[in-house]
């Protein structure tokens, strides 16, 4: 075997010895502390998840541009999904500041920030459509295909976080889902509001009370 062949073999079989023997060092680490999701990713997960996000992403996805201008009918059909299905983990204003999203692994990130706002279109629109694996982020579409008007609605939406303003987040607040115990509270509100006082709940008698009510009466 000529030598010059050798010493690629011998250069490569030396990385990936050393690769494993980091690669190893490091898991042990990572089992040594723990696998728990409130932790912070390290920088290191945090670039290996960048890049993986990346190349999961196809180049022709990556390439595709928004088929739809940023109307004020397009952000309102965007601000209704987002108060819908992104709210709960991303937050109504982007921050990711929610129970959910402060407590998965890694975490939700600020969607107003460079990281994500220097994607392409096609980058958000496929991660959207597919979701990203491992990370908490489900897949919303409900097929792959490049003309879901909703989704794209969501990427002019997500564009537009930066930018919000308090009356959007009034309305992105009346548009998240709730249980039947808020909606009764905010209707009972309301109604005080509206000068109807909600009826004083009958006071409970103690043993004591209900004895001396009992003297009284004979």
């Amino acid at each position: 075997m000529k030598r010059w062949l050798v010493r690629i073999l011998a250069t490569i079989g030396g990385i990936a010895v050393a690769s494993a023997i980091v690669g190893g060092l490091y898991f042990a680490v990572l089992v040594r502390g723990g696998f728990a999701a409130r932790d912070q990713p390290s920088a290191l997960e945090a670039r290996i998840a960048s890049a993986a996000r990346s190349m999961a992403v196809p180049s022709r996805a990556k390439a595709l541009r928004s088929p739809i201008a940023a109307t004020a009918e397009v952000l309102a059909d965007g601000r209704a999904h987002w108060a819908d299905h992104c709210a709960s983990c991303h937050a109504n204003n982007g921050s990711g500041d929610t129970q959910i999203g402060r407590n998965l692994y890694p975490k939700v990130p600020d969607m107003r920030a460079a990281a994500t706002q220097s994607l392409s279109d096609g980058e958000l629109y496929y991660i959207i459509q597919n979701g990203i694996r491992l990370s908490g982020m489900p897949a919303w579409g409900e097929r792959a295909v490049d003309d879901d008007k909703d989704s794209w609605a969501l990427v002019a939406f997500i564009r537009h976080l930066p930018e919000l303003s308090p009356d959007e987040l009034k309305e992105l607040q009346r548009l998240n889902p709730r249980s039947s115990d808020e909606w009764r509270e905010e209707q009972e509100e309301e109604e005080f509001l509206r000068g109807h006082e909600k009826p004083a709940e009958p006071k409970s008698e103690g043993r004591g009370e209900r004895n001396e009510r009992r003297k009284a009466h004979g």
